[in-house]
Formats: C-alpha cells, sequence, structure tokens
C-alpha cells in the first residue's frame, strides 16, 4: 500500500483502533517550530497536520505542537530534533545554512526554481535524495511540507530608486539572499519573525522581508514602513520542511511511518493553496484599506541582485563539495525545465493578461 493510500485508510478508522495485524503500540511526540505559536498559514500548519496525523493513525502518533520561544526558540528548532529534544521540526531549511551550506538549495535561493519547479525538482529531479543526503549526518529525515510561493521583495522605510539605496541599509533578510544584499553594500540581519516589528518600527532595521501579504499583514508590517517591493527575487518559491529525528523515525511502525509521509505531502498541499488564495486578499486589503505604496525593484537592483546572487552560488560551490553538487543538479533541472516553461507558464500568463 503507497503512503497516500495507508493514511486514507488510516483515516477511515476510529480513533484508538488500529488496522487488522498492525501494532497497537501508541506515540507521543513533540514538534518544534521556527513560527509564533498559531501564525496564520505557518503555525496554524503546523498544527493542522498534528491534527491530521492524530486522526490519521486513530490516536496512534499524538503530536504537541511547539512555537517558536514555547520549547526552543526558533533558530535551535534544527538543533532540537537532531538531538532528540523533539522528535518533529517545522521551518525552512535556509535557516541551517551555517550548519549546512546547502541547505538553502531545499528552501529557496535568489533566483531560483518557482513552486512547481522546486516540488518537480524534488520528486523528479533529484532533490528530496540529495536532501536527504545532507541531512542525514544530523540523524534528520526532512519532507517537504508547504511552500509560500513567490515571496514579496520586502517593506522598506524609504523608496528604492537605484543601487546607491542599498548601501548602507540594515535589512532583515536570511539565506543566500542576505548575502546578495552584503555584496550590495547593505547589512543583513537575521532574526526570528517575532522580532521583526519591533526592529523595523524602532529603525533598528530600515527594512525587511518576511513572507508575502497574508502573513505580513498579520504582522503589522505597513504601520512601520510605506513601501512594499516586488519581486521576491530572494525566494521565488519557498519550501517549508518537516524534518524528523531519524531514530524517532525508525522506531515507528511501517503504517506510522507512511502515515506521516502522506500527512506531509497533504499538508504541503492545502498550505500551497492557502498562501496563493489569502496572499491575494490581502494585498487588496493593504493597497486599498492602509495606503500601501506597491513598487517593483528598479530595473539596475535586480541586474545587480542576479549578477551577485551567480557569483555567491559559483563561490561557495568552490568551496564546499555537496553545495557544488546541488547547485549542478538544480541548474541542470532549471535548464530542462525552462524552455517548456517558456511556452507554457510564461506564455499562457502573458495572454491572458
Amino acid at each position: 500500500m503507497g503512503a497516500a493510500a495507508a493514511a486514507a485508510a488510516a483515516c477511515g478508522r476510529k480513533v484508538g483502533e488500529s488496522a487488522p495485524g498492525r501494532s497497537s503500540e501508541s506515540f507521543e511526540w513533540r514538534l518544534v517550530t521556527t513560527w509564533p505559536p498559531n501564525f496564520p498559514g505557518l503555525g496554524t500548519g503546523a498544527s493542522e497536520f498534528a491534527k491530521r496525523v492524530e486522526e490519521c493513525t486513530g490516536g496512534r502518533l499524538k503530536l504537541r505542537v511547539y512555537g517558536d520561544g514555547e520549547l526552543v526558540p526558533a533558530f535551535e528548532v534544527f538543533d532540537a530534533v537532531a538531538g532528540g529534544t523533539a522528535e518533529l521540526g517545522h521551518g525552512a531549511a535556509y535557516y541551517w545554512k551555517g550548519k549546512i551550506p546547502a541547505a538553502s538549495f531545499f528552501s529557496a535561493i535568489p533566483f531560483g526554481l518557482t513552486q512547481q519547479e522546486i516540488n518537480a525538482w524534488f520528486y523528479q529531479g533529484g532533490g528530496l535524495e540529495l536532501w536527504r543526503e545532507a541531512y542525514a549526518p544530523f540523524g534528520l529525515l526532512p519532507f517537504p511540507c508547504g511552500n509560500s510561493g513567490t515571496q514579496m521583495g520586502g517593506w522598506f522605510r524609504r523608496e528604492i530608486r537605484s543601487l546607491a539605496d542599498i548601501r548602507g541599509l540594515k535589512m532583515r533578510i536570511p539565506g543566500l539572499g542576505g548575502e546578495v544584499i552584503a555584496r550590495a553594500g547593505g547589512t543583513p540581519v537575521t532574526m526570528p519573525g517575532s522580532e521583526i516589528f519591533t526592529a523595523l518600527q524602532t529603525g533598528a532595521i530600515d527594512a525587511t522581508e518576511w513572507i508575502g501579504p497574508y502573513n505580513d499583514l498579520a504582522f503589522g508590517f505597513h504601520k512601520a514602513a510605506r513601501y512594499y517591493y516586488y519581486p521576491g527575487w530572494h525566494e521565488p518559491g519557498s519550501a517549508l520542511e518537516m524534518i524528523v529525528n531519524r531514530a524517532a523515525w525508525d522506531a515507528l511502525p511501517p503504517d506510522l511511518q507512511a502515515t506521516l509521509a502522506a500527512c506531509a505531502g497533504a499538508t504541503s498541499d492545502r498550505l500551497s493553496a492557502e498562501f496563493l488564495a489569502r496572499n491575494a486578499e490581502a494585498l487588496e486589503t493593504l493597497v486599498r484599506d492602509h495606503g500601501v505604496m506597491l513598487r517593483p525593484f528598479p530595473d539596475d537592483v535586480i541586474r545587480a541582485f542576479r549578477g551577485y546572487a551567480a557569483e555567491i552560488l559559483r563561490e561557495n560551490a568552490q568551496r564546499d563539495p555537496l553545495f557544488a553538487r546541488v547547485l549542478e543538479s538544480i541548474e541542470s533541472f532549471s535548464r530542462r525545465m525552462r524552455p517548456y516553461m517558456d511556452i507554457a507558464e510564461r506564455a499562457y500568463l502573458n495572454a491572458r493578461g
């Protein structure tokens, strides 16, 4: 039986009822996240994943969800799951690039793959195998579990008219996108979502990226910065992850393993749909009700960022063999995809107008 079929069969049983021939052993796990508790889409997505797992396992696998700071701080999720403090973690791979230089590829890299493309790379282009190879030394097993789609370029307290306006700018931006900002003369700052608004409001930072209108509206960034830039060159299709402690995973019966994997996939699909729909609604609210000033990045800024991103990727590849292998895989996949995407999604959206 496949993972999805196993999950569907499990969900048809009553709580406490195990499948014929299955173990009745039960488990209680902790799920830590990098998100504020119950934050729209991100935090609620983790909670819905936990609820789905419990329902589909008939109560044999129960998950207690902890948001940022409730059990461990946001940026300690990776270590918490690797060390066994929690069995599961929900977050984004680029937060761990200090431990694994190639980690950013499994979430988002500047001018990289869109949501559709990164999912295709994971499942049809060898991406998932590389991801699991990268995490294996830490005793972790990753699963895709959501995607926020193409993000916004960020909130700025002042207009960006040219590349010169990036120089000296303090911007909250993680991952390789932060390295691009640094190369352009800015100062990247890494901080969890719960700290961003105060930092922006007080002027501790001049700009921030977060996700998109849905989550940005919830944090109220429009109250601290007026200009909202696009496109999200740094995160064109940001995959979320569910990481599992490998020893805990190996201790699960096969049917619970299959159900957990299927629930991660189901959550991934639902979260991706939620982000797209809610982003559209929230953008309308931000512009209509709050007078937010939408701005495209100037062409010279985008050109410079693209050039810096290419330089940074090549430099990292020279220093780290795994980074080089993953970069080659993703670039090769992108080259194969581009001719079709040009005559499919890109051509259709242009035709639709």
